[in-house]
């Protein structure tokens, strides 16, 4: 599912949205020059097209960098943060869309 509530803020011209996919490469800690501490990670959300749409993740946050390191890689995980539409272009010339997001927030389910 993709984008289950957008919301577009005029004045900072921001994209606020919520996404849910499985997450396609496991969340990889990284440090700044400042010293600081980051998460990445992409998530794969499908029924959007054959292909689905890839999300790039970036967290700053202490408690949503623990929460996406959490996760497997193909475990099913909501997040919501601020969103950046992007276009990239495989090898064979084909245009994809893509999505840049700064996570604010992480939903994942487990049973007990």
């Amino acid at each position: 599912m993709l984008l289950a509530r957008v919301c577009l803020e005029v004045e900072d011209q921001m994209i606020d949205g919520l996404v849910a996919g499985r997450l396609w490469s496991a969340a990889e800690r990284r440090v700044d020059k400042a010293g600081k501490s980051y998460t990445v990670a992409r998530l794969r959300v499908t029924g959007v097209d054959v292909d689905g749409v890839l999300v790039n993740l970036i967290a700053f946050d202490p408690r949503v960098c623990e929460l996406l390191h959490e996760a497997q890689e193909g475990e099913a995980v909501s997040v919501s943060g601020a969103l950046t539409p992007k276009v990239w272009t495989d090898k064979q010339g084909n245009t994809k869309p893509a999505l840049d997001m700064v996570v604010h927030r992480v939903l994942m389910v487990r049973p007990d």
